[in-house]
């Protein structure tokens, strides 16, 4: 059983993983798509349309993958967690169910015309169905972000017996989709959304600008999408300092792990580095600012924080949590740099520098890394628990075989690995081939080049 459950954890933290890298495109890249619309009908000039129609292809496919990916992830709740369902299904089924509609009656719908309509349906209507395509993804963000909330921090219902099962039964819905931390989470991920999209932007942006793109397009993109980035992650920081003292006040545990803290103290140092020792309790090699943890966490240089010590048996893994918040805040300060001096170039020079235009390539999916650590932090750090309080991760897996378990896991980690690079391939193909975009003399070489690259 032990067996059956760690690797039903790793499965579904395989699918998730994968999944979550798709919609934190596209939920961002939408609005970005309805801006370059907005500003071509506005000022006519045809950059913006060839920067839109570039664009729409790579949201097409990032929007197709998620949706797909998505679907196995319902499939779970069945296969590997049935206790999950038949414990809390009258609140999850709901939620999922609202953002089912989201995805596949608005979003799908409008999705073709977008796609397709661009030159059957007048202007406005096309702008329209850009605009509610990119309202869609957000509100399927909206109904899972209030769902994984309120297993963070659960509200609005009761626990009744029924049978031999005691089940979740809603009493307010608004208090349980509006649950204590549920506008944190969700402003903190449109926000992240937002700079994985930009710096998604930026970086192909930039390489079709190595490849000797001289079209107007990859610099507008590049500009906007730096502009964007320097403008979210002080937002991002802010709306993350707001996060984490929420996170303090309902998930002691959890930032207890973050942190380190092993004991309840005040005056607590911020550890940038060390090595947690759970069986010592201590950190070893730690590099520390004195009371700066306080100073961040509770706006006082002496202000208390519990420690893991006030736990006993029901806190998180620490290692998982402390790493992962330091790899998503170190991620963050880097695009903070990487921003603010690609809009310094822009303001100076009018251009980015070819070094910065290297950085920037190299940033392409930065984003990801940051959203995945922060996932990690979210979802670790609720352990034990799967909704927190209610029901124990351990309570609600499946009794199928490890064997079962152990290669439906090998099946997806096969598959992921192998969409996942063909995904960024295809990108910098496409990227390619719009380089020559106007210039067809040429499109025979390029072909020539791919087959000789194996692409």
């Amino acid at each position: 059983m032990l067996e059956t459950l760690i690797l039903s954890r790793i499965q579904f933290a395989a699918n998730i993983s994968f999944h979550i890298l798709f919609p934190s495109i596209s939920i961002a890249l939408a609005w970005f798509l309805f801006y370059f619309k907005v500003r071509y009908t506005r000022s006519g000039a045809e950059v913006w349309m060839r920067a839109y129609r570039f664009w729409v292809k790579v949201f097409a496919l990032t929007f197709a993958l998620g949706v797909v990916s998505g679907i196995t992830m319902s499939f779970q709740f069945g296969t590997n967690w049935p206790g999950y369902m038949e414990t809390v299904g009258n609140i999850a089924g709901p939620l999922l169910g609202y953002e089912v509609l989201t995805a596949f009656f608005l979003e799908a719908t409008f999705l073709g015309i977008m796609l397709f309509g661009i030159n059957k349906v007048s202007n406005r209507v096309h702008t329209l169905a850009t605009f509610l395509v990119a309202f869609g993804t957000s509100m399927s963000a909206f109904w899972i972000i209030a769902l994984n909330s309120w297993m963070q921090t659960p509200t609005g219902f009761e626990m009744r017996q029924v049978g031999d099962t005691m089940k979740a039964f809603p009493l307010d819905w608004w208090a349980i989709i509006f649950n204590p931390s549920m506008p944190y989470r969700l402003a903190h991920m449109l926000i992240a959304s937002g700079l994985t999209a930009a710096f998604l932007i930026a970086g192909i942006s930039a390489y079709r600008i190595l490849k000797d793109d001289h079209k107007p397009a990859p610099r507008l993109t590049l500009k906007n999408a730096t502009i964007a980035a320097a403008l979210l992650i002080p937002l991002q920081i802010f709306l993350g300092d707001m996060h984490g003292l929420n996170t303090l006040h309902h998930q002691p545990a959890k930032i207890a792990a973050m942190e380190a803290v092993w004991t309840t103290e005040k005056n607590v140092p911020l550890v940038l580095f060390a090595i947690p020792d759970q069986e010592t309790q201590s950190n070893k090699f730690s590099i520390e600012i004195p009371n700066m943890a306080s100073i961040i966490l509770t706006h006082t240089t002496d202000g208390e924080l519990k420690g893991l010590n006030e736990f006993p048996n029901a806190h998180p893994p620490v290692k998982p949590l402390f790493y992962g918040f330091r790899v998503m805040v170190g991620i963050g300060m880097l695009m903070l740099l990487v921003a603010w001096t690609g809009c310094w170039q822009l303001y100076r020079r009018k251009e980015i520098s070819p070094l910065m235009l290297k950085v920037f390539v190299g940033m392409t999916f930065s984003g990801w890394i940051a959203t995945l650590a922060g996932w990690y932090v979210t979802e670790i750090g609720r352990q034990p628990w799967l909704v927190t309080g209610v029901l124990k991760t351990a309570d609600a897996v499946t009794s199928t075989p490890a064997t079962n378990v152990g290669t439906s896991l090998a099946i997806y980690l096969t598959l992921y690995a192998v969409l996942l690079t063909a995904y960024i391939r295809t990108l910098f193909v496409m990227a390619r081939k719009a380089v020559l975009v106007d210039r067809p003399e040429q499109v025979d070489t390029l072909q020539e080049k791919l087959v000789e690259e194996n692409l």
